[in-house]
Parts: C-alpha cells; sequence; structure tokens
C-alpha cells in the first residue's frame, strides 16, 4: 500500500522525506516534486529498481533514465570529461529546468537502459527533492507518469497513472513550471537542444556564445 505525504504540513514532510529515502535506498520507487513536473524515482545504481521504474512507466530500454544530482559537484564523478560548455550551463542554469546529455564515466555501475554510454543529468530547483537527492545519491528519475500519457504535474496526478507500483508520494503542491525541462546535447562536436522547455534557446546561446538557431536541429 503507498504512503503520501503532504509536504506543505512540516510534521509530515519530515516523515515524508524520511520514508522516501528509506525506500528508495530499499530499492523501491517514490514519486517526488521538482521545479518542471513530478518524478518517479529510484536509486541510480539499483538496477532491479531502475527495471522497475521503466516497467511501471511501460517504457523500453530504448527510452534510459536520465539521473538527477543534488549538487553541482556530483557530476564530477558521473562524467567521463565535462565539457567547458557544460560547466557553464551549470553555473547559469542549474539547479533548474535544464538537463545536459553527457558522456558517463565508463567506470559507472548503473544501468539506466540503452544510453550508449551517456547519461542525461539535471541538477532540480526544488528542496524537496534536493533534500533527497543529497541522502539517497544520484537518482534515476523520469516524468511520474505512464509512457505516452501527460506527465505529472500535482502528486495526485501520478498516484492516478501509477498507483501502488509507488512506495511513497511526496505531495509538493503543482509543479512550478508544469513543463518537462529543456534538454542540451552535449555529446557531439556542437552543442544542440534535443527538447525545448523552460530555458530557450536565447539563453542557452547567450551562455555559450552561439547563436540560438544553431542549437536546434
Amino acid at each position: 500500500m503507498s504512503q503520501v505525504f503532504d509536504c506543505g504540513d512540516p510534521q509530515q514532510r519530515s516523515v515524508g522525506i524520511s520514508s522516501a529515502i528509506s525506500a528508495a535506498k530499499g530499492g523501491q520507487l517514490v514519486v517526488l516534486p521538482t521545479d518542471t513536473v513530478y518524478g518517479l524515482g529510484a536509486d541510480a545504481f539499483d538496477s532491479s529498481a531502475v527495471a522497475a521504474l521503466l516497467a511501471a512507466k511501460g517504457r523500453g530500454r530504448d527510452m534510459p533514465v536520465p539521473v538527477l544530482v543534488g549538487s553541482w559537484h556530483t557530476i564530477d564523478g558521473l562524467v567521463y570529461t565535462v565539457p567547458q560548455g557544460a560547466r557553464e550551463l551549470i553555473r547559469a542554469f542549474w539547479p533548474g529546468a535544464l538537463s545536459l546529455v553527457v558522456h558517463q564515466a565508463p567506470s559507472l555501475q548503473w544501468d539506466l537502459g540503452d544510453a550508449n554510454g551517456t547519461v542525461m543529468l539535471r541538477m532540480p530547483l526544488h528542496p524537496v527533492a534536493i533534500e533527497i537527492l543529497r541522502e539517497v545519491g544520484p537518482m534515476a528519475v523520469s516524468s511520474a507518469n505512464i509512457s505516452g500519457r501527460p506527465a505529472a504535474v500535482t502528486a495526485e496526478d501520478a498516484r492516478h497513472q501509477l498507483g501502488d507500483l509507488v512506495q511513497v508520494y511526496l505531495d509538493g503542491g503543482p509543479a512550478a513550471k508544469q513543463a518537462a525541462s529543456t534538454i542540451v546535447d552535449l555529446t557531439g562536436p556542437a552543442p544542440k537542444i534535443l527538447r525545448t522547455g523552460p530555458v530557450s534557446a536565447e539563453q542557452i546561446g547567450s551562455v555559450l556564445g552561439i547563436e540560438p538557431g544553431a542549437l536546434v536541429n
């Protein structure tokens, strides 16, 4: 049976965060609020939990799971080489609604799906998410919805779709952005925007010194 905690209530918030941390460390799925949409999360280094996440969403390995981190510095242990452009974008937009696709460190013992040596990373701008990530470590987090259905912008949206497949739901109220993050691919010869979102091509181009039109395929 799932547990639901109202993070607007200080006591429930404290108990809920502790419960979510315990659940994630125990290989179970949790739903947590972020600044963009609600996320369905698991310990990124627990392959069985990540497989359960993909199954809960009805999503194949051909759509690997992104990773959320609780600190700028965490990426140094996850990335083969951090491109200069990535550091500039991180300084400008993290925590926030920008996801970066980079080459992962080859030594990492995780299985996020068929990612072909890459990983999509983001640091969310939400205190509940950050608190959990700093205790659990990097988490595989995808939007908290069945694949092909609208992303959940409230905890109730997520619960309606995922039900008892999730151990703990943390209700942080409606998501602030109510839109999935912008995705920038930094694995090729030039940065490319793979998905438009709250962070615009103009903002990204300004930071990187690139014309916005050159960032879009």
